[in-house]
């Protein structure tokens, strides 16, 4: 079997480096090395498949193979060309081009891959006196090749993924926009929540959280469910080593403490049970059809994990509203809980009334989020503090935050996403921006105005204010609703 050493980049989202750094050391990875929305590291072939395998909080891993400067197009398809690409592809093959750019020197991404295509080709029909070359193929190609330029630095590597690994491959049904399984295994990860107590979602929407936390207390390899990665396709595939790894179950455990979600949807509810079906872990989720409102109890000592709305389109009294029951829900019914939730503002966390314990950004999507956890105790600070308890308050990460304490504005647009142009797959996803020229964008973790109006209504008692907005789909009967997210 191969053992060469090799340098290898795993992919995640702002905000996760530090728990993917972890997840790398623990299957095995040396010389791992977290960076910005990446974690760099070394290991050899079954390293790169165990990294597809079995990281929970990465997005792609790739190997990179050829690096050098340019400071001009010319001289990116001069260097591109010097390359000996009959190491990587054959005129019979297909191959795909992601590229992310960071650069005034390179301002147009798109423009960047037609002149890395345009090298890749030239390099064949110079070679080929019947201009045989490989084709460019948008989706499943043979070869996947991820173009990455900081400034002048031009790195190419294989991408050893294929489809972003936060597509399971579990998820067959699905709310209008549900949080992204990396971003969600990624947070409940943070918390370190790892199958030994209670785990609770009391809005679960499709699911995301609950599946994520069954495969963990499982300790099921999130991979397993997908159909296929990129390195299948490669020619030096050890398929012997693959299968060897993909059916290799011994760290599988039982889940022997309660996963109970809620949610005031039945279709999210039944949304959610599918999923878990599907995942196989149905047998160890309890879901319920109940607003937050009915919750008057919850297993002892437990963890909390949920994304609560926090959209534009509802006025500010339904919101804080909604966010003043979260506090008085996680006071009389959650006791002895640590309780996690990610957010948008900080007006609306004030609204739950508890100081968190931990505050730290995370990039949900392109909202600068904030994930923050508050330790719920009987009585006041003072007296928790005099029987023994430990309120340990963790600092936020250093990156600066965006915190808006303006009041809503109906006058403001509907969440955007600001992006670059900067990460074209020939018409694959994308999940990083980083070029200095923004443009809108398809995110890998898209976001959706919050839940509808009757979802509201039963979690804060009354039908809320919300004003009308481009985008919305209308019902039957012409009544707006907006669409759901988890």
């Amino acid at each position: 079997m191969n053992t060469e050493i090799f340098d290898m980049v795993a992919k995640t989202f702002q905000g996760l480096e530090d728990v993917l750094a972890e997840e790398l050391r623990s299957i095995g990875a040396i010389n791992v090395e977290p960076g910005r929305r990446m974690v760099s590291f070394q290991g050899d072939k079954e390293m790169l498949y165990k990294a597809n395998l079995h990281c929970r909080t990465a997005l792609r891993i790739l190997k990179p193979f050829y690096s050098f400067r340019a400071h001009t197009a010319d001289k990116l398809y001069d260097r591109v060309k010097e390359f000996d690409w009959n190491s990587l592809l054959s005129p019979e093959k297909t191959f795909a081009i992601d590229v992310t750019v960071n650069s005034s020197e390179f301002t147009n991404s798109r423009f960047v891959t037609y002149r890395v295509k345009d090298a890749i080709v030239d390099f064949f029909t110079d070679r080929d006196p019947q201009g045989k070359r490989p084709s460019v193929r948008l989706t499943d190609a043979d070869v996947m090749i991820n173009v990455h330029i900081a400034e002048s630095d031009v790195t190419l590597s294989l991408d050893s993924s294929g489809e972003s690994l936060h597509k399971r491959g579990w998820r067959e049904a699905q709310t209008e926009a549900p949080i992204n399984e990396v971003l969600a295994a990624g947070i409940i990860l943070k918390t370190g929540w790892r199958g030994n107590t209670p785990f609770v979602d009391p809005m679960c929407g499709s699911g995301t959280f609950l599946v994520e936390a069954a495969l963990i207390a499982a300790n099921i390899a999130p991979g397993i469910y997908r159909k296929s990665f990129a390195f299948e396709r490669w020619s030096d595939f050890d398929a012997e080593l693959w299968d060897r790894l993909y059916n290799d179950d011994s760290a599988e455990r039982e889940i022997l403490c309660p996963i109970i979600g809620a949610d005031m949807s039945p279709k999210a509810v039944a949304i959610t049970t599918e999923n878990l079906k599907r995942a196989g872990v149905a047998g160890s989720v309890t879901v319920e059809l109940k607003p937050l409102s009915q919750w008057t109890e919850a297993p002892a000592d437990g963890v909390l994990v949920t994304n609560p709305p926090y959209g534009e389109r509802l006025r500010p009294d339904d919101i804080d509203a909604l966010y003043s029951l979260i506090g008085s829900q996680l006071k009389h019914v959650f006791t002895g809980y640590h309780a996690w939730i990610i957010g948008y503002r900080d007006e609306q966390f004030a609204k739950i009334g508890l100081a968190p314990s931990f505050r730290e950004p995370l990039l949900n999507g392109a909202l600068e989020c904030e994930l923050r956890e508050y330790i719920i105790f009987q009585g006041d600070r003072k007296s928790f503090r005099a029987a023994g308890g430990k309120l340990q308050t963790r600092e936020r990460a250093e990156r600066p935050r965006n915190k808006s304490n303006r009041p809503f504005d109906k006058s403001r647009k509907p969440f955007a996403r600001k992006k670059d142009d900067s990460h074209v797959r020939g018409g694959a996803d994308r999940h990083e921006k980083s070029a200095p020229i923004q443009r809108p964008e398809i995110s890998e973790n898209p976001l959706a105005a919050r839940r509808n109006p009757e979802a509201l209504k039963a979690i804060i008692g009354k039908m809320p204010s919300i004003s009308a907005r481009k985008g919305w789909r209308r019902k039957s009967g012409g009544s707006e609703t907006p669409t759901k997210e988890s």
